[in-house]
Parts: C-alpha cells; sequence; structure tokens
C-alpha cells in the first residue's frame, strides 16, 4: 500500500464518520422537534397557573364562622374559631387521634398533628383563630360537611362527610370512620392580618 492510498483511505474514514455523525445528529434533532410539542402540551394552561395561588380576605369572616373558596379546583375550609374550640383542639391528645400526623404543608412531614401544628403557616407562626384546610375527605375524596348556620356536623364538632361516616374534629384531625388520615393544611401565609395568600 503505497503513502497515497494510507491518505485517501484515512479522507474516505473521516468523510465516513462524518456523515454517520451528522445522520445521528440529524434524526436527534428531528425526534426533539417531533417531541416537543407532545411533552409541552402536558404542561398546564395559563388558566390553571392563574389558579395556583388564591388571596381571601378574612376580615368577612366572623368568629365561629366558616367559609369555603375553591383553589387549584378543590375547596378550602377557612374557619374563624372560637376560643372554646381552640382549647379543645389544644387539649386533644394525640393519643386519641387515628392519625397523629399534621399533614401540613407547611411544616415537615413528620410534625405531629397538634393544634398548633395545623395552624402553622408559611412563616412558621401559628395563629390558633384561623384554621385554613382542604375540604376533601382522605378516604374517597368527598367534600366534608362542615358549620352550617351555627351548627357544628358530626359527632366531634368539626367535619362530617355522609358518604360513608367519615368525623374530623374542630382541628380537621380525623376521629372516627374510615378515613385513614387528617385533613391536609395547604401551603398558605399571611400577607396581612387579614389576607392570606393560599398556594
Amino acid at each position: 500500500m503505497t503513502t497515497s492510498d494510507a491518505t485517501e483511505d484515512s479522507g474516505e474514514t473521516n468523510r465516513r464518520d462524518f456523515i454517520h455523525i451528522f445522520g445521528a445528529a440529524t434524526a436527534v434533532a428531528g425526534a426533539g422537534a417531533v417531541l416537543w410539542p407532545l411533552v409541552h402540551q402536558m404542561n398546564p394552561d395559563a388558566s390553571v397557573l392563574a389558579l395556583s395561588t388564591k388571596e381571601v380576605d378574612l376580615s368577612v369572616v366572623p368568629v365561629g364562622q366558616a367559609i369555603k373558596v375553591m383553589w387549584q379546583g378543590k375547596p378550602v375550609f377557612i374557619r374563624h374559631r372560637t376560643s372554646e374550640e381552640i382549647s379543645e383542639a389544644e387539649a386533644t391528645p394525640l393519643s386519641a387521634l387515628k392519625d397523629p400526623v399534621a399533614r401540613n404543608a407547611n411544616l415537615s412531614s413528620g410534625a405531629d398533628a397538634t393544634d398548633g401544628n395545623l395552624t402553622t403557616g408559611a412563616s412558621g407562626e401559628a395563629k390558633p383563630a384561623w384554621l385554613i384546610l382542604v375540604g376533601v375527605c382522605t378516604h374517597l375524596g368527598c367534600i366534608p360537611l362542615g358549620t352550617t348556620a351555627g351548627e357544628n356536623r358530626g359527632d366531634y364538632g368539626g367535619w362530617f362527610c355522609p358518604c360513608h361516616g367519615s368525623h374530623y374534629d374542630m382541628a380537621g384531625r380525623i376521629r372516627k370512620g374510615p378515613a385513614p388520615e387528617n385533613l391536609e393544611v395547604p401551603p398558605y401565609e399571611f400577607i396581612t392580618d387579614t389576607i392570606v395568600k393560599i398556594g
């Protein structure tokens, strides 16, 4: 084999490598161009993103009453608790609870289900007068009934799910029935004394 033949073989190899690399790069770019719209369409649209947070004016909620607002398609119960309701919730020992975990998005995942942990927002400060809960039963996703016109529902003065008989206390903790977990506390923070931002 002469030197010129070796040079030609080397050049042919380089051209062949270039064609393979270029072809592979083109295939990857083409696959990316095809897959991107499919992946992008799974992102939430603008209407969902707009609902990712919600500000609620609490000045309209008198002591002893509750309101229900919608956040990310889920009901959120906001209750302005009386001093008696707070005292009763604080006096409940963890040993009496079916689920001893707070389920508060503002705290670590293993926090105890004390009343103080259930009324703590993103700032880390507990506001016992305000209880903010996702109003979805942890059994099968029904919406429990709460306080209406001053009358509590359920055996523990909080919420009652009539579908399967789950009873929650005034801190949103499951006390009786098939529901396995306490009502969840959504991420929230107080912007002012009377305005809370959920989400």
